[in-house]
């Protein structure tokens, strides 16, 4: 069995990360709807989508 080294061996996935925060502020964002279900445009708006739309299409 391996176990990976002690001490600043660590590699950051800037990716990774960034789906990592995405998909706890959905939890949030799940926990304060109670019962309901998160509808797909509050679902976009958590993900920022149209934020990376806009970002990619230059606007």
């Amino acid at each position: 069995m391996r176990v990976a080294p002690v001490g600043g061996t660590a590699v950051q996935d800037h990716v990774a990360l960034a789906e990592i925060e995405l998909c706890g502020e959905l939890i949030i964002a799940a926990s304060a709807a109670g019962e309901d279900r998160l509808s797909l445009e509050s679902i976009d708006e958590v993900l920022r989508v149209a934020e990376e739309r806009a970002a990619a299409s230059g606007e």
